[in-house]
């Protein structure tokens, strides 16, 4: 029994988690969404972090993953259910046959006459939610699931598989058959059907005259190991073909559980975000190789995770566009547009919703971070070095098709400099057929792009107000030669006599 929830046929054995997962995590800040999706369920937790750092690229995939997506928002209390059942069958038989499956026959049949007890009626529950539900899906996922499991839970199968299980059952022996070999040696050693047990066989064996039998001495041990041998090549061939069934049936739990925590954890995700009125939708996957990313109202989904309001979406037009800078006012929502792009291209490659109205764009081979980081407490490189050695990784590994998130990258020297290693390694990446977003105060560097530009780049600017306060939107506008200075001194002294007039950067 194949589940495939998560993908129509096997698992892409070429498909690997991202190299920069750790960098990933903790500049897009995933950890706070992996927590939101697991909801206290560290099994849920780590599903959902193999599932987000393991990106699909194929259209058809996500897709795919997507159908399913909108089949659980629309029947979350369906799979629920299932899923419960699993955790269920699976805790279980972790806690009651853990390591019951030895190289003894008969340990390794009674392990799995016992496991098999326990795992059927879990099969069954799970086949009525598909027999009550099956018309409530239209996604390929689950409709072929709950296909599969009626085709292969049949009422007679399962019927076929609980008598086969009592009739294993120990009770008075087992009934042995063989033949004889040339040497006189016992062949072919099998079990027999239990029969039912006639008044013959409730009379001692002294009074019993109806079949032959003999009895071991207590103290005849060489004895009691031939009868053992004997008994064991009896029951090898039915022991080894019932464990190999109940580790089927145990697997297809297990199984089934990983794939349902991925939708179980979407559902969590969706419901906080619901419980606050924030939009989500389904994103359009582009036909490659357009290049296109456009969203209505598009937020970050950490930030809002973490606010008791909504979180402020923007509305962004890149299509076209490889290269995009995001300048303006301090504090003005431009590093968290720049997280919430990552986040969405991430949520839309594992096949999940994104936090927007509407968002469509283009797969990406592979999403980079570059963002500001704190001085190298031991000393052994300057600032500049550091951001320099991070880049240099980021070129050894992102492809064509990549996406690069630069935050206020080299601003750690001055201006000139900054603006000028800025543009060599933008210019370098777009050409290479990487998608840039950055994030810079540097006017230099958004400034002679927006000249030499000629319509390929896309600026936007964080809106000031006139009073100085932030709106948190981001405006298709090109840079200004300002650094709001005066915003930032009355944030911290409070001093309402200061001039009004913004402070120069140049």
């Amino acid at each position: 029994m194949k589940v495939r929830l998560l993908y129509p046929e096997e698992n892409p054995s070429a498909q690997k988690p991202l190299r920069n997962a750790e960098i990933l995590t903790a500049d897009l800040e995933l950890e706070t969404v992996m927590a939101a999706m697991a909801s206290g369920d560290p099994f849920l937790w780590d599903v959902a972090h193999q599932t987000l750092l393991l990106p699909l690229r194929d259209p058809e995939l996500i897709r795919y993953r997507q159908q399913a997506v909108v089949d659980c928002l629309r029947q979350p209390e369906v799979i629920r259910e299932i899923y419960e059942i699993t955790v269920a069958a699976v805790e279980d038989e972790r806690k009651r046959y853990f390591g019951l499956f030895r190289d003894n026959p008969d340990s390794t049949l009674s392990g799995g006459i016992r496991l098999l007890g326990l795992l059927v009626p879990m099969l069954r529950r799970v086949r009525a939610v598909a027999d009550r539900h099956q018309a409530d899906f239209d996604s390929a996922a689950f409709t072929e699931f709950f296909s599969m499991l009626q085709r292969e839970l049949s009422d007679a199968y399962l019927g076929e598989v609980e008598t086969h299980v009592r009739n294993l059952q120990p009770r008075r022996g087992v009934e042995l058959a063989a033949g004889v070999g040339r040497s006189g040696e016992a062949i072919d050693y099998r079990v027999l059907r239990p029969r039912r047990a006639g008044w013959r066989d409730w009379m001692p064996p002294v009074l019993n005259h109806s079949s032959y039998s003999f009895q071991i001495p207590p103290r005849d041990d060489a004895g009691f190991q031939a009868l053992g041998e004997m008994r064991g090549r009896g029951l090898n061939e039915v022991a080894n073909a019932v464990a190999q069934s109940a580790e089927h049936v145990r697997g297809f739990f297990r199984a089934l559980r990983s794939e349902l925590a991925f939708y179980v954890g979407c559902l969590n995700l969706a419901e906080r975000l619901a419980a606050k009125g924030e939009p989500i939708c389904i994103p359009e996957v582009a036909a490659q190789p357009e290049q296109v990313l456009s969203a209505i109202g598009l937020f970050d989904v950490a930030l809002s995770l973490h606010l008791e309001d909504r979180a402020v979406g923007n509305d962004v037009v890149a299509d076209a566009k490889r290269l995009v800078f995001i300048t303006g006012a301090n504090q003005g929502g431009k590093s968290t547009f720049l997280r919430s792009v990552g986040l969405a291209r991430l949520m839309m490659q594992a096949g999940m919703f994104v936090p927007a109205e509407s968002f469509r764009a283009r797969t990406v081979t592979g999403i980079f971070s570059h963002f500001k980081r704190e001085e190298d407490a031991t000393m052994e490189r300057g600032k500049l070095e550091e951001e320099l050695s991070r880049m240099s990784e980021i070129a050894d590994q992102i492809r064509p098709g990549g996406l690069l998130l630069c935050n206020e990258s080299f601003a750690s020297t001055n201006e000139r400099e900054g603006s000028e290693i800025g543009r060599q390694v933008a210019r370098a990446m777009t050409e290479g057929g990487v998608d840039v977003f950055y994030v810079t105060h540097l006017y230099d560097l958004a400034h002679r792009f927006e000249i030499e530009a000629d319509g390929e780049v896309l600026f936007l600017r964080a809106e000031r107000l006139p009073d100085g306060s932030r709106s948190f939107k981001l405006r298709e506008a090109g840079p200004l030669d300002t650094s709001f200075g005066v915003d930032l001194y009355r944030e911290i002294f409070d001093d309402s006599a200061f001039d009004a007039e913004p402070a120069r950067s140049r």
